[in-house]
């Protein structure tokens, strides 16, 4: 019990930390609340959560050869996440705002959607390996005498974490959402975008610096 107890509040903080920086994956989130409503943004966080404990995951079990496979393919990781991170920004810079305002109720296969496109703009960055790592090594979360009941309950106290970050984000954000009108969504959607696709070319410019 005293394991489960000290896995509990740093798998939390852990998962809300690795979802927290206002990278690609939070602004998509949030433009995807403005302009669809708070459940679509909702389900974004949540692939971006799973591709999150998917590399927690790979940190806590294959550590050495995670790590040594990024180092060996960085260039052409980081460019494929490049290709992916543009591809993104430039789907909302052209996007119709009109088209999100038409109804606010949203399908269920739409949410499966919104679901994939988080995980896979989270899981083009493997880099997060090493944050992930660092997190680990700060608050002691792996140690020696785990067994295997207590790797689950820790990947799930990180997913939980995740998921009451974009919980809250998505609430907050949902709040505001009242107040645009469809300019300001056609500008949000541009400027998110246009940061997307900058982001991009930066991450393929430092390829090669």
């Amino acid at each position: 019990m005293h394991e489960f107890l000290y896995i509990l509040p740093r798998g939390l903080a852990i998962g809300a930390l690795i979802s927290a920086p206002m990278g690609p994956i939070g602004m998509l989130v949030i433009q995807r609340t403005l302009s669809k409503g708070r459940w679509p943004g909702f389900f974004t966080g949540l692939g971006a959560g799973l591709s999150d404990v998917l590399y927690c995951l790979l940190t806590g079990f294959c550590l050495s050869f995670v790590t040594g496979f990024i180092d060996s393919h960085q260039l052409v990781i980081q460019l494929i996440g490049s290709v992916v991170l543009a591809a993104f920004g430039l789907f909302l810079f052209r996007k119709n705002p009109t088209r999100q305002l038409k109804s606010a109720d949203t399908a269920a296969s739409s949410y499966w959607t919104d679901f994939i496109t988080g995980f896979l703009l989270t899981f083009s960055n493997p880099l997060i390996l090493f944050f992930i790592i660092g997190l680990f090594a700060r608050f002691n979360f792996i140690l020696p005498d785990f067994g295997i009941h207590h790797y689950v309950w820790a990947y799930i106290t990180i997913l939980g974490g995740a998921l009451l970050w974009w919980y809250t984000i998505t609430f907050l954000v949902n709040k505001l959402r009242r107040r645009f009108n469809v300019r300001a969504l056609w500008l949000v959607n541009r400027i998110v975008g246009a940061v997307l696709i900058v982001m991009a070319l930066l991450g393929a410019i430092m390829c090669f610096l």
